[in-house]
């Protein structure tokens, strides 16, 4: 009998401390963004510890259905002085108490589970089971959908839908004194019926939303009541590299409002170091509050900028300069290429830039630290160039998670889809000094060569998706941007004519085959437009930032892209020229630029060409690649033009040999 009685002591005390922990609140879909997603739970007491639980998310709808694909792991954390305990994006305020990356949380049909145990016992993948389940809750964002195979192995028998179509209302899940759930306007930290301790939340602000080294960062903490007595707490900036190294406190790291009042205020100031580290950011975290205070924000983010940055000597691809940067290309590197003409003259140049003996192949991962180089503004070095959008970006925004909003990652100009390249299992960044064998069999290659492989607005690469490049904006067709200057144009083109070069199976073909649509699962080999790129080819042509990028990419790979050394050869090769023998004195200039002037510029109704020797082309392609002008001249002329306001290319052609100039009609 005493056995028993300690049994069901033992009982009641694991349900009085453990089973009525509930699932209290969720909102995992929100109108647009999902950047205010919330989990909360709740206890019967104030100030409970949460130590030993685990809240699980599974997937509904992948596979079998009943796999989970996150687990927030509970030890150390406890619930306030209502009960209540909110986890939740940075965004969300009050602050949460555990912090989960924006979009974390999948909209449905899924299940959010209460365990008893750690994260690890639910690695990603984990199947649902009812084994030491203490609460769980069905939710969908489509009525008539239901995760109903979870449901019936965790024994729930409601699915509760949140639809949140952008420009509504933002709307929760929320649990009712009878343990059933509605659907109403979030009430994160708060009990859903209204009751409850009124708690006195401070809220923190910060007088810039940027800030640069050497500059004060100004602080205001504000109560929501005055204090009834003083309160102390602690701040922190620290974040990764960015330490006490890098700012000051006036006295120390504590803040205290007084008795009677409800504002506090602290400087913190930025030091200007002589040190080239990038932009950095720093976090500002409060703690060691009072009980009957909370935080109304915590783990705010402010950027700090580099003021020790590097300029190079030439210009970026949407101000261009040419002649500033020489290529390293080794004496004799295109030697065999002379005389050779048509699919010889491909065979050679493949020979070169796929030398298996020669070539390195790098890793995926070994991209980022290629592309941070390569890819570096030539105004700032702590950014990097967007190539589509044509501006700079921090390299502190270098997606590292799954969100792309305001980050910048690798984009494959020969997209991967069409390609069918791959990336190898288990691949990660190496360095320089370790690198595989590569030859031109090897397609799947193509996923880490860097001459095609740039840094990109993450939002503009998922836009380009793998359509093919043209002048027509469609679904299809790639064209860029609006309102954008198409600086990116010739590097597409030499990018992608390399790639054909460089690998088996993989062409530039004419118009636009659109049988390889984002849909499709085989890969083509193909990308267009072929007339489009050659095009493109001349009316942006090569510049310094693409020769420096070309030299940087030769040290790691150990070999160039020739379309950049030699841009005439894409004509011998898929163009005009093709059947012609190559000659590299071909491609040298058959003016001196100081002597060849295109003005006036920005123009109105003419131009004038100077400086030309016997008779000559001239052609003026739009910023699209399509010619709007051809015209046979001999010596000096004046050209009239007729052209809709905007950049244009003159293209200056004399025995084989040819010059572009950039004018601005206005």
């Amino acid at each position: 009998m005493k056995t028993k009685l300690l049994c069901i002591l033992f009982f009641l005390t694991y349900w009085l401390s453990n089973g009525q922990v509930v699932i209290n609140e969720f909102d995992a879909d929100n109108p647009g963004a999902n950047d205010f997603q919330i989990v909360e739970l709740k206890t019967p007491l104030a100030n409970t510890s949460l130590d030993g639980y685990v809240l699980v998310f599974f997937n509904g709808t992948t596979g079998a259905g009943t796999a989970s694909y996150l687990a927030l792991d509970l030890d150390g954390k406890s619930t306030d002085i209502n009960g209540n305990f909110l986890a939740g994006n940075i965004s969300v305020s009050p602050s949460p108490s555990l912090l989960i990356n924006n979009g974390a949380l999948q909209i449905g049909p899924d299940v959010v589970a209460l365990y008893l145990g750690n994260a690890s016992d639910f690695p990603v993948g984990t199947n649902a089971t009812a084994t030491n389940l203490i609460d769980a809750v069905a939710y969908s964002n489509s009525a008539g959908t239901s995760p109903s195979t979870m449901m019936g192995i965790l024994g729930i028998s409601a699915c509760y839908v949140d639809v949140q179509p952008l420009g509504s209302i933002s709307k929760s899940i929320q649990r009712k004194s009878d343990g059933t759930y509605e659907v109403k306007a979030p009430t994160p930290k708060a009990n859903n019926d209204g009751t409850g301790i009124p708690i006195n939340y401070m809220t923190t602000t910060l007088d810039a939303a940027n800030y640069t080294e050497g500059q004060p960062v100004n602080i205001t903490f504000t109560t929501t009541s005055p204090v009834t007595s003083d309160t102390n707490f602690t701040i922190s900036l620290n974040n990764g590299s960015f330490n006490s190294s890098d700012f000051t406190f006036e006295t120390n790291n504590s803040v205290s409002i007084t008795s009677g009042s409800s504002v506090a205020t602290k400087t913190i100031n930025l030091t200007d170091d002589t040190l080239e580290e990038g932009d950095e950011e720093f976090v500002l975290v409060i703690s060691a509050l009072p009980p009957d205070v909370e935080v109304n924000n915590n783990s705010i983010l402010r950027r700090v900028r580099d003021t020790d940055f590097q300029v190079a000597n030439f210009g970026t691809p949407l101000n261009p300069t040419y002649g500033q940067v020489a290529s390293t290309a080794p004496a004799g590197y295109y030697a065999s290429l002379e005389g050779l003409s048509g699919a010889a003259l491909k065979q050679a140049l493949q020979d070169i830039i796929a030398n298996p003996s020669e070539v390195h192949l790098h890793s995926y991962a070994d991209m980022w630290d290629i592309i941070r180089v390569a890819d570096t503004n030539p105004l700032n070095s702590g950014e990097i160039w967007d190539m589509y959008l044509e501006v700079p970006m921090s390299k502190i925004d270098q997606q590292t998670g799954s969100s792309i909003v305001g980050k910048w990652n690798r984009e494959h100009i020969f997209c991967q889809s069409r390609g069918g390249f791959e990336v190898a299992m288990g691949d990660y960044a190496d360095g320089i000094s370790i690198w595989n064998n590569t030859s031109a069999a090897s397609t799947v290659d193509g996923v880490s060569d860097a001459h095609h492989i740039r840094a990109e607005n993450g939002q503009e690469n998922s836009s380009r998706n793998n359509k093919n490049y043209g002048i027509v904006n469609s679904s299809t067709v790639y064209a860029g941007p609006t309102g954008t200057q198409g600086s990116w144009h010739g590097d597409v083109a030499r990018a992608s004519f390399y790639m054909a070069v460089r690998f088996n199976g993989l062409n530039v073909v004419n118009g636009d085959p659109s049988e390889y649509l984002p849909s499709t699962t085989t890969s083509s080999g193909n990308i267009g437009d072929l007339a489009t790129l050659l095009a493109w080819n001349v009316s942006d042509a090569r510049d310094d930032y693409e020769m420096n990028r070309n030299n940087y990419v030769q040290t790691w790979q150990h070999n160039r892209n020739p379309f950049i050394d030699y841009p005439l050869l894409a004509d011998y090769i898929f163009g005009s020229q093709y059947g012609n023998p190559w000659f590299s004195a071909l491609a040298s200039e058959s003016f001196e630029v100081s002597e060849v002037k295109v003005f006036p510029n920005p123009a109105a109704e003419h131009i004038f060409v100077s400086g030309l020797r016997g008779t000559s082309k001239v052609e003026i392609f739009s910023i699209s690649g399509a010619k709007v002008f051809e015209k046979t001249i001999d010596e000096d002329q004046m050209i009239p033009i007729d052209f809709v306001s905007g950049m244009y290319f003159v293209k200056i052609s004399h025995d084989d040999k040819q010059i572009v100039k950039k004018i601005i009609v206005k």
